[in-house]
């Protein structure tokens, strides 16, 4: 077992708590499923491998179409080979701590962030958003991704948001201090996309940190849009990407050729959602981070069944219908799943703005739930002296909403804390006015609700 310590990041300071120091993954081993490949050879007359990159016409990418510098990528994976040639003296790119790519399975990196970067320089591949400001953390100082380096590059690319935070690596056992660095970068208005993982074959068990809430989840698709039969189902996955015989760079040290082909797995697929989201984000700059999130499934390219399914989520990603899209509505104050997420002075400083006020007892508020990514919403709310605070939601029949006393520690609490706590619809104020709590939560077999949460006071 280890301990971190505090330390604060943009208002995200992390409580001192105790975890288990895991091994997250062996990267080659993890999340791609054809690795090592082989080389890349016969290259396009007189052009790059571009030609290869089947998956660019997939998701509706034409590099030469992307925009300019915009919204950063942060690549947290095994160190990026900065004397690669799609990334020596690539613009717009910063190395967040030391790279390193000593191990055998430590190509993985610099495939994963060409991939999303590789500038359109004549040279090999041209990545999905060549022009992109990429930032990479190396977080396999070790030669394999543990979870400390891991959350100190979630904690680092949080720096900068609104980003993108593209993860390819996972795990079997949840890990509290990840999770923080993940809640806290969507604190800081950033998305977090994550790979599905590689056990399709292999009983599907949950993959962290994909399967957190907040986390886009990104699944594996064929050149026929098939979900590749290793990607990992599951009922968090939220979109598809291309991730079967990919071509990708690698060090010099790994291949003379600097390219490999034939690369499998939802590794690959990751930063191509990672870099259609932040082109998607660059052009749509007044979105805000819950509103990308939802716009990248609203507008994938539906390819099982109607709607969701969790093997390929709402389908693959598509950026010119991401861009034509309507804009969804603002889930406001995510992540507010719990006390310690919206109390100030717990996992974040700044906490989540009262709901209501001494000044503004009453309010209204529309946001949405789902049961994989947001089950429940958390919001702080005044009970003045003397009077009665009651929660109504209108979802039609969807949600619910109940009131939790100024005591609460968090909604999982104990039976005999709930007994004290939980007040049910309503709550009446005492000698002096209160602090307490509305949860708003999915009800019977609904997995997903748009609400409109109203908070009223009255003297009775």
């Amino acid at each position: 077992m280890a301990t971190y310590a505090r330390g604060t990041v943009r208002g995200y300071r992390y409580p001192p708590r105790s975890v288990r120091r895991s091994l997250l993954i062996v990267l080659a081993a993890a999340l791609c499923v054809a690795c090592p490949a082989t080389a890349a050879t016969g290259r396009i007359a007189g052009d790059p491998l571009q030609a290869q990159e089947w998956w660019l016409a997939a998701i509706g990418a034409d590099p030469s179409q992307a925009p300019g510098p915009g919204v950063p990528i942060t690549v947290v994976d095994s160190g990026v080979d900065a004397t690669q040639p799609e990334f020596a003296g690539r613009p717009n790119t910063a190395y967040l701590d030391d790279q390193t790519v000593d191990g055998s399975g430590e190509y993985h990196g610099t495939a994963v962030a060409s991939l999303a970067v590789a500038p359109e320089n004549g040279l090999g591949i041209v990545g999905v958003y060549p022009q992109a400001v990429f930032e990479s953390f190396d977080a396999s100082p070790s030669l394999a991704i543990t979870d400390f380096p891991a959350s100190q590059g979630i904690i680092a690319g949080a720096l900068h948001c609104p980003g993108v935070i593209s993860i390819s690596f996972g795990g079997s056992f949840r890990d509290p201090q990840l999770e923080d660095a993940i809640l806290g970068a969507v604190h800081n208005g950033c998305l977090v996309v994550a790979a599905a993982g590689n056990a399709g074959q292999q009983g599907n068990p949950p993959t962290y940190p994909a399967d957190y809430p907040h986390v886009l989840t990104v699944g594996a698709t064929d050149q026929n849009d098939a979900v590749a039969s290793f990607s990992t189902l599951s009922p968090a996955l939220d979109v598809a990407a291309p991730g079967v015989a990919i071509v990708a760079a690698v060090p010099l040290s790994r291949d003379p050729s600097g390219y490999l082909v034939g690369l499998s797995g939802t590794s690959f697929s990751t930063p191509i959602v990672a870099a259609a989201a932040a082109w998607v984000w660059t052009l749509r700059p007044t979105l805000d981070g819950s509103q990308i999130f939802e716009l990248l499934r609203r507008s994938a390219r539906d390819i099982g069944p109607p709607g969701f399914d969790s093997a390929s989520g709402f389908g693959i990603v598509n950026i010119p219908a991401s861009l034509a899209a309507a804009t969804p509505a603002s889930d406001p104050s995510e992540p507010n799943d719990d006390v310690d997420q919206i109390k100030p002075g717990a996992l974040f400083p700044d906490g989540r703005p009262m709901l209501t006020t001494p000044a503004k007892p009453s309010t209204r508020i529309a946001a949405r739930l789902d049961q994989s990514e947001d089950p429940h919403d958390l919001y702080r709310i005044w009970v003045p002296a003397h009077q009665v605070v009651r929660a109504s939601v209108s979802s039609g029949g969807a949600a619910a909403a109940r009131i939790w006393g100024p005591q609460t520690v968090g909604v999982g609490e104990g039976i005999l804390s709930r007994r004290r706590d939980l007040k049910g619809p309503l709550i009446t104020g005492g000698n002096k006015g209160a602090v307490a709590y509305v949860e708003v939560l999915l009800t019977g077999r609904s997995t997903t609700a748009s609400y409109v949460l109203g908070v009223t006071a009255s003297k009775r």
